[in-house]
């Protein structure tokens, strides 16, 4: 049963790679591609992973593979997060197709955040205040 649900899990995660190349090789923009790449690879390598925990019958590598799927869990979105910024802040266009552009107008390019940001930190006590010696 264990190998079953193994090569079951696997056939999921291979699908999913196959999507995410599919993706990366289709989509238009930087955007789209790295939004495909993102999700569909890592739920590929989560599935595959959860197949080693499915098969094999070791605590070290079911723990192992866990952390590991946490840690992608954790990792990825914030990684693809901060590619785009980076990708919007120097001007990589968006594709012609892309009805909405939430950033146009609110983007800082001086201080590389949201226009307004600064004083939305003071007003919520985020920022760092100035010290004053006694």
């Amino acid at each position: 049963m264990r190998e079953v649900l193994g090569l079951l899990c696997i056939l999921i995660g291979a699908a999913f790679m196959l999507i995410s190349a599919i993706g990366v090789v289709r989509l238009p923009d930087l955007y789209l591609r790295m939004s495909a790449s993102t999700k569909s690879s890592t739920l590929g390598v989560i599935f595959i992973l959860l197949a080693a925990v499915a098969f094999f019958d070791d605590l070290s590598i079911s723990s192992r593979a866990i952390a590991t799927i946490i840690f992608l869990l954790l990792t990825a979105p914030v990684a693809a997060h901060r590619i785009g910024r980076a990708a919007y802040f120097n001007g990589v266009p968006l594709w012609e197709g892309t009805r909405y552009n939430d950033l146009r107008g609110k983007y800082n390019q001086k201080t590389h955040g949201l226009a307004g940001e600064k004083d939305a930190k003071f007003e919520s006590g985020l920022a760092d205040t100035p010290k004053i010696a006694p």
